[in-house]
């Protein structure tokens, strides 16, 4: 009975060992990614409780597009930063299963050494990427500026004409497109 139960301890502790998240370390990093370097956000992002999940819930407080941060630390699972403006730190944490990312593309996404030109969007995209909301009449890349991707687990494809976000973990809405511009939005 005691070989046995060691040995149920024993796997119980690999198990736990492999599912643990690895901080990367800086030459494990792609080379356009670099602990301690500066990026601006590419989309408004949401966050609740100092946490953004790449599932992107449409909740929560929210973080200006072109927003300057500090990567600290980047792991498999999970990406940390320094919002520089005030100084507050900002965990997003990947979930692979609704983006379809790993952490880099996740990051790539997310963050970008440049900021997103605004000037290439019309008025009425301005202001609702500035609220972080969507409006008839959007493009899709302004869509995206404004409210980030939905999750592939709703939307497998950006061409489609139907967009599906989730406002929270029960709660979805829809974006019609017709000829690349939001045609209708259903809550």
């Amino acid at each position: 009975m005691r070989i046995f139960i060691r040995g149920i301890v024993f796997l119980l502790v690999i198990i736990s060992l492999v599912s643990c998240k690895k901080t990367l370390k800086p030459e494990e990093l792609p080379s356009s990614i670099s602990i301690g370097a500066t990026y601006y956000t590419q989309f408004v992002i949401r966050y609740e409780k100092g946490t953004h999940l790449t599932s992107n819930f449409r909740r929560g407080d929210s973080i200006p597009v072109n927003t300057p941060v500090r990567l600290l630390t980047i792991s498999s699972k999970a990406i940390t930063v320094e919002l520089l403006n005030p100084n507050q730190k900002l965990v997003v944490k990947n979930v692979e299963k609704h983006t379809g990312d790993d952490v880099y593309r996740a990051f790539d996404k997310l963050f970008a050494k440049k900021k997103i030109n605004l000037s290439k969007f019309t008025p009425l995209e301005k202001a609702q990427i500035d609220n972080g909301t969507v409006a008839i009449g959007m493009r899709k890349e302004a869509v995206i500026v404004a409210i980030g991707y939905p999750p592939i687990t709703e939307t497998s494809n950006l061409n489609s004409n139907q967009w599906i976000y989730w406002s929270g973990r029960f709660n979805k809405f829809k974006l019609h497109f017709k000829d690349g511009k939001v045609s209708g939005i259903e809550d």
